[in-house]
């Protein structure tokens, strides 16, 4: 597989050297006073919760060493039991009120208290037509409403808003507050929704989110009825919370008139005329004072910082960095585990500045693979401004082009001018083609251009609101969740690399120096976060793209929002570490029927030289069944050496000395072991498997360095600690109500995968097996240590091809893609915001803080946002992810990302920048932790309610004439189609029987996977192949890639004449019609007529005709496009892929599941309500 644009590497930085190694980040290593090892930041003190603490359950982590704080619930208790009286002649109830809790959203209009939602109805066996308007809903008395994830409220101002002034001509203080920035990062409000006591939630992963308190009533049950048919059950749906209870008061009429236009309340700082640069030399760093005794972070050290501004805050994610552009001297700072200088910043020879850029162009060093980077697929580039090779132009005044000095005009900007094909109005009833023709781009948000054209990529940094509403009322009322989805370590084809042994930041909120900074002067430069104004150092002043003195504003730190630095020896506490490389291998004689493991030998022969990492490179191996085996392969032996540990109840290392040896120095040995390893074992008739002691092992001898431990397992660990039992009925695969068994069996894994994290270990896990492995319980070990899965259902090396050509390709790119080491992230935003939940595999070992042990480019990210404090002076708001870690070559790097979004204050506008597939993403990560802390069902519900109440605030708030239909804006056009397609996704879907590991991956796949990837598959690609032609094909590399048009998921869409190809990212289906074209059986396929397609066939032949060089130049084109392998199965009617290929049509009935028309006929009957 062709890997362009995925394996470009990082640039190295030439210039001076330092002796940059892997560091760990201080609250990595060492519990600091009152904070607790835990998952998400801990929320205030809510009254709603009960006195005394709930008992942790089967597979939570009990209190001890690591603590988790309590997660920010997501989702809360409905209303109490309540019976509505209805009958069969009286019309449909209406829909419970909708607004805020009475001590924060006043009532606007009274209302009379209306009935509950009706749940979504079930679909029948027999399809009706098209039009099902002789259908109705009726709703049962008997069962109350169950509850779903809630939106944050706001919450209450402490006082009147106050303007930011212009700074002062004389010394400059801190514009934050002392206390609250030494105090650290500021809690995520949590207003209650309820009065009822709710005891506190039991200890649960970091990303997960609060059940429903004990003692909920059932969830009510709703038939969808025709004549003569009985209807089947049917999941019942969750109100969304902020329904609140029916005491609650309905959200008044929308605000009528314009938005307020004019200057705002406060207006920037004023234009200062820039002072003349000096005309001496630079001056180099002095020699760093020694730290104080009380250190407690690796903060500032300066002796002249005025008692009223305080250091850097505890626990920063580059927290032993140097402090500069804060004074004509940049301080260094210090590790506070040792209590040591992390070493000084050495100065420049001479007549030389410090601050070096290598050429290409100078301050950038392009990263890309020597053959030209090939165009992206649409579906992987939601981006709207691709990056540039040098930096943009950007003309910035004096003054400064950052948000302080943004025309007044933007605040009042109102987007339905500037916009208006995202507000038109559709009639999701009537627009039947929906569907672009190619994927969906990212909209852009509403800035002016300079800015616009240095915001950061969405492909990188993807916001899923690109207008920020100013309050948490009014983010409330349009019913969308705000949050961030990250790609940090995406492989990028051009990275701007900076080497500088001054690192600007800020010196309240340690925000790195960025394009949307204001510069006031010079010499002073405004903090886009936290607004504090800094000093500009002296090395800053130099330009090193222009070569010239006086324009740091043309800096590639402020030309570039996506940017690495190559940080100096003080962002690091011990001296680098060797890239380490551990596999751990399953050999009992279920492995060996596989066949895995002459794959995994021959894969790892062929990439053993591509294997990141530099001559200290280090490798082990321990294989394991009844018992575990290591080998000595120290230099100097003839041939490797076996040590069997018997003993799996206490576990040790019989050689740790020999078992990690230098990869250089013992290359041949370990090629003698991987071509002897699979016959070691072939006649094993070992069943047992002891993968809980071999974890155990492998962690032993990784503790001391850290590093990648890679496991191979295949069946279900039954020996020894962590042993596992089969909890899966395959009989309640598709009838049971709700799923079971979601959630760990045990705490094992989950404990290990800590232990792993806090000695910098990440464990990535291979499955390969045909039975249940209890993914559940597994995956633990990978999503807490940062690892990733990998999941290959069936594997077998003769009975599924597919799966063996899966594994080598994915196995290729694993061994050879880039890795960061020890690394942890943040993120940041301006004041006012906050962070309260985060998604994916890390560890949160501090309130904002992620530990990663390893980081990869295959990795995304989501975190939930709230707003605490109005943004009411404010015109835009700025967010920035800094991911910190140790290169493989031993590098210590910092990269940062920075995101610059409008503040809006009307509804119109909110809705106007929803970014569709965003708010997707980040609703399928919270549904998956539904799933796990509530129920499937729970899930499922809410998931529809987050539809239904979107829509609703549209047509109640912001629709001035009321029309029948189903009325959207253009930008949420295919939100009811992708929650539809969630509903139907493999993690969520009932009904139909899937396994219980098969629901698991895809669980993992959502919460691990970044947003592009995830995307296929929740929503496949529809396109039809056999008639390709070069029209509006792009040519890439003297290749011709035809471009078809995107379908709809539908058999309508079908055609027994044509052949249809699904990439539903995973994998890919090529449907071939019964009477397809005999021209396309020949020249693509190579046989004769339809009959002759083979059952399991999963290559196309390379045929010398246009139409198979068109057909493989496409699909190979589509597989380029993303990290993973996707594998490819050719499939006719008769198939048995061919049912899988068919739950994929969306926009199709079941027998247990709607159409897409029907799930609008729905939406439409609980909004009108």
């Amino acid at each position: 597989m062709s890997t362009a644009g995925f394996n470009s590497q990082n640039g190295t930085g030439t210039g001076q050297t330092y002796a940059n190694g892997p560091s760990q980040n201080p609250v990595a290593l060492q519990q600091l006073p009152g904070v607790s090892y835990g998952m998400t930041n801990q929320p205030p003190y809510n009254p709603v919760q009960g006195k005394a603490p709930a008992p942790p359950g089967p597979g939570l982590y009990p209190a001890g060493l690591y603590q988790p704080i309590p997660p920010v619930s997501s989702y809360q208790p409905g209303p109490p039991p309540t019976s509505y009286p209805s009958s069969a002649g009286q019309p449909l109830l209406p829909r419970p009120p909708m607004g805020g809790h009475p001590s924060h959203t006043p009532p606007q209009s009274a209302s009379p208290s209306p009935g509950p939602r009706m749940s979504m109805p079930p679909a029948q066996a027999t399809p009706p037509p098209p039009a099902v308007s002789s259908s109705s809903y009726y709703p049962n008395p008997q069962q109350p409403m169950t509850p779903a994830w809630q939106y944050n409220t706001s919450t209450p101002p402490l006082g009147p808003a106050t303007s930011i002034s212009a700074p002062p001509m004389g010394p400059v203080a801190n514009h934050v507050n002392p206390a609250a920035t030494l105090a650290g990062p500021s809690l995520p409000s949590l207003a209650p929704y309820s009065s009822a006591p709710r005891p506190p939630p039991p200890n649960m992963s970091h990303s997960t989110t609060q059940p429903p308190g004990p003692g909920m009533p059932p969830t009510s049950l709703h038939g969808y009825t025709q004549p003569g048919v009985a209807p089947p059950p049917m999941n019942p749906m969750a109100p969304h919370t902020y329904q609140g209870q029916s005491n609650r008061p309905a959200y008044g009429p929308p605000p009528t008139g314009p938005p307020p236009t004019g200057p705002p309340p406060a207006g920037p700082p004023p234009t200062m005329k820039p002072t003349p640069p000096p005309t001496g030399p630079l001056v180099a760093n002095a020699t760093p004072p020694p730290p104080k005794a009380d250190a407690q972070c690796g903060g500032v050290v300066n002796s002249t910082l005025s008692p009223t501004e305080p250091d850097s805050q505890e626990g920063d994610i580059e927290c032993p960095g140097a402090v500069a552009g804060n004074g004509p001297q940049a301080s260094n700072s210090y590790n506070h585990l040792d209590n040591k200088m992390a070493g000084p910043t050495q100065p420049g020879p001479p007549g030389r500045h410090l601050g070096h850029y290598p050429s290409l162009p100078p301050g950038y060093q392009n990263t890309s693979a020597p053959h030209a980077t090939p165009p992206i697929h649409p579906a992987m580039q939601a981006a709207t401004q691709p990056y540039t090779q040098a930096p943009q132009p950007y003309q910035q005044p004096p003054g400064g082009p950052g948000p302080a000095q943004l025309s007044p005009s933007l605040a009042a900007m109102s987007l339905q001018s500037s916009t208006p094909e995202a507000l038109r109005v559709v009639n999701l009833l009537q627009e039947r083609n929906l569907l672009p023709p190619a994927p969906v781009p990212a909209p852009t948000p509403c800035l002016t251009q300079d800015l616009q054209k240095l915001n950061c990529s969405p492909e990188v940094f993807r916001s899923t609101l690109t207008s920020i509403p100013q309050t948490q009322s009014l983010l409330n009322k349009a019913k969308m969740p705000l949050g961030l989805l990250l790609h940090p370590f995406k492989d990028l084809s051009q990275l701007p690399v900076v080497t500088s042994s001054t690192i600007v930041r800020c010196r309240s909120c340690r925000t790195y120096i960025n394009p949307f900074v204001s510069f006031l002067d010079q010499r002073r430069w405004k903090c886009n976060l936290c607004y504090r104004v800094n000093d500009v150092p002296e090395e800053f002043m130099y330009n090193p793209v222009s070569r010239s003195y006086g324009e740091p504003h043309k800096r590639p730190e402020v030309q570039n929002a996506t940017i690495e630095f190559i940080a100096p020896s003080e962002y690091m506490l011990r001296p680098p570490q060797p890239a380490v490389y551990l596999f751990v291998l399953d050999v009992s004689h279920n492995a060996v029927e596989t066949g895995y493991l002459n794959v995994f030998c021959q894969s790892l022969l062929d990439n053993i030289n591509s294997l990141p990492g530099d001559s200290r490179t280090k490798v082990g191996f321990i294989t394991f069944d009844s018992t575990i085996h290591f080998y000595n392969l120290q230099e100097g032996l003839s041939q490797p050496q076996m040590l069997i540990v018997s003993d799996i109840e206490d576990i040790f290392l019989p050689t740790p000395d020999s078992l990690l040896v230098n990869l250089n120095e013992c290359k041949e040995l370990v090629q003698d072991l991987l071509k002897s390893l699979p016959n070691l074992f072939e006649k094993t008739m070992e069943t047992q498997s002891a993968l809980g002691s071999a974890l155990q092992a492998a962690f032993k001898l990784l503790s001391p360095t850290g590093g990648r431990m890679s496991v191979f397992q295949t069946q279900l660990p039954n020996l020894g600690v962590g042993a596992l039992q089969s909890r899966e009925d395959p009989n309640q695969r598709a009838s049971a109500k709700d799923i079971q068994h979601l959630a760990p069996a045990t705490d094992f894994y989950k404990k290990l995968a800590l232990d792993c994290s806090s000695q910098q270990v990440a464990v990535d896990l291979f499955l390969l097996s045909a039975q249940y492995c209890d993914l559940a319980s597994l995956g633990c070990i990978s999503r807490y240590s940062a690892g990733s899965v990998y999941y290959y259902p069936s594997y077998h090396h003769q009975h599924n091809p597919a799966q063996v050509e899966r594994f080598q390709k994915d196995l290729k790119r694993y061994l050879t893609r880039k890795i960061g080491f020890e690394a942890v992230m943040r993120i940041r935003c301006t004041k006012g915001l906050s962070i309260h939940t985060f998604h994916g595999n890390f560890f949160v070992r501090s309130t904002d803080l992620l530990s990663l042990p390893n980081v990869n480019p295959d990795a995304g990210f989501a975190v939930q946002m709230s707003i605490e404090e109005n943004l009411d002076d404010m015109q835009v708001v700025s967010f920035q992810a800094a991911l910190l870690y140790t290169s493989s070559k031993g590098e210590r790097r910092i990269r940062v990302h920075t995101l610059c979004l409008p503040v809006v204050n009307s509804l119109s506008d909110i809705f106007a920048g929803a970014d569709v597939q965003a708010i997707t993403g980040l609703l399928a990560c919270m549904a998956v932790d539904r799933s796990v802390t509530a129920s499937l069902s729970d899930a499922r519900d809410a998931m529809t309610n987050a539809a239904i109440d979107s829509l609703m605030s549209y047509r109640q708030s912001v629709l001035t004439i009321q029309q029948p239909g189903l009325l959207v804006p253009a930008c949420l056009r295919l939100f009811p189609l992708y929650i539809l397609a969630l509903l139907k996704q493999k993690a969520f879907r009932t009904g139909t029987s899937t396994r219980l590991d098969d629901r698991v991956f895809a669980m993992l796949q959502l919460k691990y996977q970044p947003l592009a990837y995830a995307m296929l598959m929740i929503h496949p690609a529809l396109y039809r192949v056999d008639d390709l032609t070069d029209e509006g094909a792009l040519n890439i590399n003297e290749r011709t890639i035809p471009q078809p048009r995107l379908l709809q998921l539908s058999v309508e869409k079908l055609s027994r004449e044509g052949a249809f190809l699904m990439d539903a990212g995973t994998v890919m289906y090529l449907w071939i019609g019964r009477n397809c074209h005999s021209n396309f059986l020949t020249q693509v396929l190579g046989v004769p007529n339809y009959a002759a397609v083979p059952d399991n066939l999963y290559l196309l032949p390379e045929l010398d005709t246009a139409e198979s060089q068109r057909t493989r130049a496409f699909i190979g084109w589509l597989r380029d496009q993303r990290p993973f392998f996707p594998s490819l199965h050719i499939i006719r009617d008769e198939s048995q892929l061919k049912a899988s290929f068919m739950q994929n049509m969306i926009e199709d009935r079941t027998e247990s599941a709607l159409s897409y028309y029907e799930f609008l006929l729905h939406l439409q009957q609980q909004i009108s309500k």
